[in-house]
């Protein structure tokens, strides 16, 4: 608590913003007074997946333009603890796909809600989405037969005549 505040932090990658992380962001201001998001530098994300499709910086501006968080701050490690101390997080709100991870955080009085994403659109399954098409079409490109391209004999012999015209 923070002067009778509840102060709740969330973070994320936020690659390809997508309405699951808008869900995400929301439910968190739901449970807050003061709502702190952290922002995956391109840099920690590297160190554990696929380098993200967006850059840092507009990935931040991205999230900053939201109306929802009241502070928006890059995020350096996935160790919460330093974020959780200064800045008196009492909850912390991330995706269920890092159900247990951030168990830790309960035995510092801050409250851990896995937010349930569900099925449905993640930056994943974006990015899978767009190479298959992207794949597929390429596909149908290659297997697709060239155009020959027949020379027309008068422009040809102009063509070879100037040629020669300039050797000289």
């Amino acid at each position: 608590m923070f002067k009778d505040k509840t102060v709740v932090y969330t973070s994320g990658t936020f690659d390809m913003f997508h309405y699951n992380h808008l869900r995400m962001i929301n439910y968190a201001r739901s449970l807050a007074d003061i709502l702190i998001v952290g922002v995956s530098t391109d840099e920690l994300v590297s160190s554990y997946k696929a380098a993200p499709i967006i850059p840092f910086h507009e990935r931040l501006q991205i999230i900053e333009a939201l109306k929802t968080p009241d502070i928006v701050i890059p995020q350096h490690t996935l160790d919460h603890t330093e974020t959780v101390r200064k800045l008196n997080i009492d909850a912390f709100v991330v995706g269920d796909d890092w159900d247990g991870k951030y168990d830790y955080l309960k035995d510092m009085d801050v409250q851990v809600f896995y937010f349930p994403y569900g099925t449905g659109v993640s930056s994943s399954s974006l990015r899978k989405t767009i190479y298959d098409s992207y794949h597929k079409h390429l596909q149908k490109e290659r297997q697709a037969k060239p155009v020959t391209v027949q020379a027309d004999p008068e422009t040809e012999s102009s063509q070879a005549a100037a040629a020669r015209t300039e050797k000289k």
